[in-house]
């Protein structure tokens, strides 16, 4: 299969409260073609959370056990408590259906996916300002204080590594952010590399 039949691989980062989850829902409600990676996790579900439609909830003893089979993409031990990871088959799987895979993780699981996946487009979502930030953590309602200022905290780090990232949303408002991601998500569907077979096609009508 030629490189140019697969999909492509979308990587979102964003501190946590910043708008993320919204986004990714957008995206997936508002394009065809794009599907998303459920992570596995060693949390409890939360709330509304449903298995396999959040997250594949596992115990730990499943989750190191596919560490040791080197099922994952990548995966973290998030704020020291709970363990999540990418499986890798899935993703592999709808690349090659020629679609789009959208990754929700962290500043550290997007650099380990960077690096054996150089030709994976990373998306930071930021937010405006530390105390919009602050805000929304606060008015979502599902964090203690402790939470909240530790989410700060990693919050002032991970937005230290933008720069990695081949693009930067800064979330204002979520109609303007989901229009930025859709265009780059469209900018990357419309290169050449991707379109060749087409292209050739549409070279072969004029006599080539």
């Amino acid at each position: 299969m030629s490189e140019s039949s697969w999909g492509d691989l979308f990587v979102i980062s964003a501190p946590s409260g910043s708008g993320k989850t919204s986004l990714a829902k957008r995206i997936l409600a508002e394009l065809d073609a794009i599907s998303f990676s459920i992570s596995f996790t060693t949390r409890p579900p939360r709330g509304e959370e449903k298995p396999g439609r959040e997250y594949h909830f596992v115990d730990e003893k499943q989750f190191r056990q596919m560490i040791a089979e080197s099922r994952f993409l990548e995966w973290e031990n998030v704020y020291g408590n709970y363990l999540y990871g990418t499986a890798e088959a899935p993703v592999n799987e709808a690349l090659a259906r020629n679609e789009d895979v959208l990754l929700d993780v962290d500043v550290k699981g997007a650099r380990k996916v960077k690096t054996c996946r150089p030709e994976a487009i990373l998306v930071f979502v930021m937010p405006p300002s530390y105390h919009e930030l602050e805000r929304r953590l606060r008015q979502r309602g599902l964090d203690s204080e402790t939470q909240i200022l530790s989410r700060l905290r990693i919050a002032g780090e991970e937005i230290k590594d933008y720069k990695m990232y081949d693009y930067l949303i800064v979330n204002r408002d979520i109609d303007e952010s989901v229009s930025r991601l859709k265009a780059i998500i469209l900018a990357v569907r419309s290169r050449s590399s991707r379109m060749e077979r087409i292209g050739q096609a549409i070279v072969r009508t004029f006599g080539e």
